[in-house]
């Protein structure tokens, strides 16, 4: 039997594990330096992440703050409106139970409160031109003396039927 020989040149194995260790370290190293970046980074990017945290809240809370001004101000304006009206038709109401009881009052020959004051500028304007009178030289006559009232009758006495 003739003997194989083997022709292939096989590259010496150490060669080439030695190229695949080092790759493989290579990228082992790589896989660490992103690591260490990452975490050095990693502060530098939380702190800008909380910086535009904290900015952003502000503008929320000035936004809210605008909204409930506004709205505030919406309701309290409603709010005048509301009295306004409320105001109006309170005085209309008014007006119609002062016209309603000074009607009730005229029909029962009550005088109004313009009534009684027309009578007293009268009764002042009265009084005036009575003490701008000249006083009398004769004295004033004397009342003539009451009539006494005669007596009553009694009453006749009824029958009883019976």
């Amino acid at each position: 039997m003739s003997s194989k020989s083997t022709s292939r040149s096989a590259p010496p194995p150490s060669s080439e594990t030695d190229s695949v260790r080092d790759s493989a370290h290579q990228i082992w190293l790589a896989g660490l330096g992103a690591f260490t970046k990452a975490q050095q980074e990693g502060g530098k990017v939380f702190d800008a992440l909380v910086q535009e945290g904290l900015t952003m809240q502000r503008k929320a809370q000035t936004t809210a703050e605008a909204k409930l001004n506004e709205a505030s101000q919406k309701i309290s304006s409603m709010a005048q409106d509301l009295g306004t009206r409320a105001t109006g038709q309170w005085d209309k109401l008014e007006g119609l139970f002062e016209d309603r009881v000074a009607r009730a009052l005229e029909r029962l020959g009550i005088p109004s409160a313009r009534d009684v004051q027309h009578l007293n500028a009268r009764l002042a304007e009265l009084e005036k031109q009575l003490q701008a009178r000249p006083a009398r030289s004769t004295p004033a006559r004397k009342a003539a003396p009451a009539k006494k009232a005669a007596p009553a009758k009694k009453a006749a006495a009824r029958k009883k039927a019976g």
